[in-house]
């Protein structure tokens, strides 16, 4: 990836992060929800926009990823001042742009993710890219939905719980990297078991997504467990077969990140089924669920998709891990509580995009 491209994805990513604190800097401003251009600008901007990246085949003449780029912020800002009937023209804009990419990069139906012959890493490329248009259009809909014509009433129907769905493309797209660095020739065994890691992820979030809506908490504790298990199975997948490079480093420290994801939301499910539950008590648990998901495996992700073609990498890999999972796991949540803490977790945040996206590679950029 080019060093311009690298330089406005840091910028959408820093910006995202100093807008998960402004709750702490601007306590009066209740009008509009800071939270969605914290998600959105990560997510769909930055995420979004590095899926269309990876997709391409052409990668200098990028002219769709920017204008995924620019009409994604035109959504955050959109949906962020409650201007919903752009927002919802512009979402069904990007579902075009994202399924043209897939269509020309897969086929229109995805008849690929039956078939035993076809690489999983393969799948998981053509699934992050039809899970993140479906995306585009379920939030679209939602919109529709309660600001104008409410076919349905449910509480949960909102565009504040469908947004966390834009991570889902990122992890899936990072999973088809995984996968791609792992060896081909397998057993059959391991084999079946990189088949079912797809199908446990995809179909365990999906269903998992669906009991959120339907505030089913005691299903989302038994999907949690599998999907759990799932990550397990494709982290020692990765760490048997994944090829000996620096990638693998970053991934694996994902993975592990990942892993924390699944203990902080089950813990959250199963306080939520206390009497004394309340939701403002065990707020830090869910910001902490929420700063390892984000700016911890996604993270991972998105760092190895802009310096795809620039590994190995001329940095400590071991200290800027260091450096990750102290500004993931310590400063981001105190930063969230606390305003002492958010100017350091901003700039060591802001240090650690720098060392990874602009470090000396061993390749010339390209894109």
């Amino acid at each position: 990836m080019s060093k311009n491209k690298r330089i406005i994805f840091m910028a959408a990513m820093s910006i995202a992060l100093m807008f998960g604190f402004s709750h702490l800097f601007f306590p009066d401003f209740k009008t509009y929800n800071f939270e969605r251009l914290h998600i959105f600008l990560f997510n769909l901007c930055t995420g979004g926009s590095a899926i269309i990246y990876f997709t391409e085949v052409e990668k200098l003449f990028s002219k769709k990823m920017y204008a995924f780029f620019i009409l994604s912020l035109a959504y955050a800002i959109c949906a962020f001042f409650k201007i919903y009937l752009p927002a919802i023209f512009i979402s069904m804009l990007l579902a075009v742009i994202v399924e043209s990419e897939r269509v020309k990069r897969f086929s229109f139906f995805p008849k690929a993710f039956f078939s035993l012959k076809e690489p999983v890493y393969d799948k998981f490329h053509q699934a992050s890219l039809l899970c993140l248009s479906i995306g585009l259009l379920t939030s679209g809909f939602v919109m529709a939905n309660n600001e104008f014509y409410t076919l349905i009433t449910m509480p949960r129907l909102k565009l504040d719980v469908f947004f966390l769905g834009f991570s889902f493309p990122v992890s899936l797209i990072t999973m088809s990297i995984m996968f791609n660095l792992m060896e081909e020739n397998v057993g059959k065994i391991l084999a079946l078991m990189k088949e079912a890691g797809f199908w446990i992820v995809n179909l365990g979030v999906i269903i998992f997504f669906l009991f959120i809506i339907f505030e089913k908490l005691v299903f989302q504790v038994y999907v949690t467990a599998i999907l759990a298990g799932g990550v397990v199975m494709i982290f020692f997948l990765f760490k048997k077969l994944g090829r000996q490079l620096q990638q693998k480093n970053f991934l694996l420290s994902g993975m592990v990140f990942l892993l924390l994801t699944a203990v902080t939301g089950i813990l959250y499910i199963f306080f939520e089924f206390l009497p004394s539950y309340n939701n403002e008590n065990f707020k830090w648990l869910l910001r902490l669920h929420a700063f390892v998901s984000l700016y911890g495996w996604n993270l991972s992700g998105l760092a190895v998709i802009m310096r795809y073609g620039n590994f190995p990498i001329k940095l400590n890999s071991s200290m800027v891990i260091a450096l990750h999972w102290a500004t993931v796991l310590v400063l981001a949540p105190l930063g969230y509580f606390y305003r002492f803490f958010s100017v350091p977790a901003v700039i060591c945040y802001i240090v650690l995009l720098y060392i990874m996206l602009f470090s000396g590679g061993t390749e010339k950029a390209v894109g």
